[in-house]
C-alpha cells in the first residue's frame, strides 16, 4: 500500500511540474502555485473575510461627517484607494489602475420647508429627490394630466404653478424636466402605490428635456387627496424650500486585470463602490464590493488559464456612470476579448432572495447575448448544488450590467432584493418575512453591517468564487462571442426608473429544507 502511495504522489508530482511548465511557457513567468479549481476557491472565501472588509467600508463612511460612501465624499474616496492598495498588495498578479471621470454629483439636501394648505404634512409622508435643484417657491398645486411623461400632459394651468405629478411609467427627471418647460415653479410626485414615499433621483443633470425645478416626492394618499380636492375646485397652495449642494467632481473606476492567463478570452466582473446620500451602502453595494474583492484576493493564490477583470465602478447610484464610461471607452477589439461579464450588486439583503438575472428571457421575454442563458444556468446549478432555491429576476439593465449588454456582451449575476416587498411565494421557498421590504434600509441610513445577512451574504460570495473558477479555467461549452451583434436598447438605470425589480421563479424550485 505505502508503495502504491508513494508512486501515485510521484505520478502526481510530474503531472504538477508538467503543468507548471506549461505555464511558464505560455505566459512568461515561473510559479508553484496549483490551478484554480471552483472547491478550493469558493473554501477561501470566509463571512468572517466578508465581514471584516464589510465592517472596514462602515469605517470609512462613519469617519466622516457625511457618513456615507458618496461619490466625491471622504468615504467613498477611502474606498477606492483601499480596494487598490489592496489589490496592488497582492505581489504583482493584478495590473491595477485608476480610471478618472468626471459628472455631476448632490453632495447633501434637505428640505428647509415644505407645506401645504399653510401646514406641514405627515412626518415621513415626503421626501427630497436627488439633485432637486436649490429653490423657495410657494404656487397653487396644478394636476397634470395622464403621468407627466409626455409635453402634452402639461396643461397651460401648469405654468406658474408647481405641477402635481403622478409617479409612473417614466423616469422622475422626465417629469420634473418637462414641468419646468411648461413653465411650473415646482413639481410634486406622488407615489403610485401604497406606503411612503419613494426615495429617488431626478438623475444627474443636464437633460435634454430642460432644467429641473425644485422636487418633492410624497406618499400616495397625500397625493390622492390633493387631487380629489382640486378636482373639486379647491384652490390648494403649497411652498417648496429647498437647498441641495451639487458640484463637477472627478471620480474613479479601480480596474485590476490578471497579469496571468489568456488575455483574449476574459471574464469580467464587477460591483460598485459608492452609496447614496442617505448612508454607508454596505448592502447596497459594499457586499458585491467586498464579495468580489474577496474573491480576487483569493485567485491570486492560483494560475489560471482565461485572464479575469475585476471592475469596482463608481457613481453607479448616478445612473450607472463608471461602468457606462469604461465601456463606451473601450475599444471595440478589448471588448471583443471579454467572454462574458458578471454583476453582483447587493448580495447580502436582510429579507433576502436568491435572484438570478434572467438571462435567457423566459420569464421577463427580455433576454441578454448568446451565453447570457449558459450564465443563468450556471447559478441554477449553483444554488441547486448548495441546496438553496432560487428564483429569476427581471434581465432589464438596471444595474452596472446594463452597459455591458448594451455592446453585445454576454452578461449575468446575481442580487438578493432591494426595496420591493417579499411575496408569500417567496417566504415559503427562502424565508423571512411576506409584506416586509426585501431591504428596509435600501438607500437609508441604516444599510450598515448590521443590515447584512451572513448567510446569503457568504452563499452569494461563495458563487461569485464558483464562477471565476469555472470561467478562468474554462469556457467550454460557453457560445462564441458574437460580436457583430446590434446594440441593444436597455431600460434606465435602476435609481432613476419608476418600476420596482421584477422577479418570479423560473422553475419549480427546490422544495424547502
Amino acid at each position: 500500500m505505502k508503495y502504491s502511495i508513494a508512486i501515485g504522489a510521484l505520478a502526481a508530482t510530474a503531472s504538477a511540474t508538467a503543468g507548471m511548465k506549461k505555464h511558464i511557457r505560455q505566459y512568461g513567468y515561473p510559479t508553484t502555485k496549483p490551478v484554480v479549481n471552483a472547491t478550493l476557491l469558493k473554501a477561501d472565501i470566509t463571512i468572517e473575510n466578508l465581514l471584516a472588509g464589510s465592517k472596514q467600508l462602515e469605517d470609512f463612511a462613519y469617519a466622516s461627517e457625511e457618513r456615507n460612501r458618496l461619490i466625491g465624499s471622504p468615504g467613498h474616496n477611502d474606498t477606492i484607494y483601499w480596494i487598490k492598495d489592496t489589490l496592488e498588495s497582492l505581489d504583482g498578479y493584478y495590473n491595477v489602475s485608476l480610471q478618472e471621470f468626471f459628472t455631476v454629483a448632490q453632495l447633501s439636501g434637505q428640505i428647509n420647508s415644505f407645506l401645504v394648505g399653510g401646514a406641514v404634512p405627515p412626518n415621513g409622508s415626503f421626501l427630497l429627490f436627488d439633485y432637486s435643484p436649490s429653490g423657495n417657491v410657494t404656487a397653487p398645486l396644478a394636476v397634470v394630466s395622464n403621468l407627466g411623461c409626455n409635453a402634452t400632459d402639461y396643461p397651460a394651468g401648469v405654468s406658474g404653478n408647481i405641477a402635481l405629478i403622478s409617479r409612473g411609467s417614466c423616469d422622475f427627471g422626465l417629469k420634473s424636466a418637462l414641468a419646468g418647460a411648461a413653465g411650473a415653479v415646482g413639481a410634486v410626485i406622488y407615489n403610485n402605490a401604497a406606503g411612503p414615499p419613494l426615495q429617488g433621483t431626478l438623475g444627474a443633470p443636464p437633460r435634454p428635456e430642460g432644467d429641473y425645478v425644485p422636487s418633492i416626492s410624497i406618499s400616495q394618499n397625500l397625493g390622492a387627496g390633493y387631487v380629489a380636492a382640486i378636482g373639486n375646485g379647491t384652490n390648494v397652495t403649497a411652498t417648496i424650500d429647498v437647498t441641495t449642494d451639487i458640484r463637477n467632481i472627478s471620480t474613479y473606476n479601480v480596474i485590476a486585470t490578471t497579469n496571468s492567463g489568456d488575455q483574449l478570452n476574459k471574464l469580467a466582473l464587477g460591483a460598485h463602490t459608492d452609496s447614496v446620500a442617505a448612508g454607508p451602502g454596505i448592502n447596497d453595494d459594499g457586499s458585491g464590493t467586498v464579495g468580489i474583492l474577496e474573491v480576487a484576493k483569493a485567485l491570486s493564490k492560483y494560475t489560471i488559464t482565461n485572464a479575469v477583470t475585476f471592475g469596482f465602478w463608481a457613481a453607479e447610484e448616478e445612473g450607472l456612470l463608471g461602468s457606462t464610461y469604461y465601456v463606451e471607452n473601450l475599444p471595440a477589439a478589448e471588448a471583443a476579448k471579454i467572454r462574458a461579464y458578471l454583476n453582483f450588486d447587493m448580495i447580502a439583503s436582510p429579507n433576502y432572495i436568491n435572484a438570478i438575472y434572467d438571462g435567457d428571457g423566459s420569464s421577463f421575454n427580455l433576454s441578454g447575448p448568446a451565453g447570457s442563458a449558459e450564465i443563468e444556468t450556471f447559478f441554477e446549478d449553483y444554488f441547486t448544488g448548495a441546496g438553496a432555491n432560487f428564483t429569476a429576476t427581471a434581465f432589464d439593465g438596471r444595474s452596472d450590467y446594463g452597459p455591458f449588454l448594451d455592446v453585445g456582451i454576454p452578461s449575468g449575476g446575481l442580487f438578493t432584493g432591494a426595496e420591493e416587498l417579499k411575496t408569500e411565494e417567496e417566504a415559503l421557498l427562502f424565508g423571512g418575512t411576506a409584506g416586509v421590504a426585501l431591504d428596509q434600509c435600501y438607500h437609508a441610513a441604516c444599510d450598515n453591517v448590521t443590515n447584512l445577512n451572513v448567510e446569503a451574504f457568504e452563499l452569494h460570495a461563495k458563487a461569485i468564487a464558483d464562477s471565476v473558477a469555472t470561467y478562468a479555467l474554462s469556457w467550454d461549452g460557453f457560445p462564441a462571442r458574437n460580436t457583430t451583434t446590434a446594440k441593444r436598447s436597455v431600460v434606465k438605470p435602476r435609481r432613476t426608473v419608476q418600476n420596482t425589480h421584477r422577479r418570479k421563479s423560473k422553475r419549480a424550485p427546490l422544495a424547502k429544507k
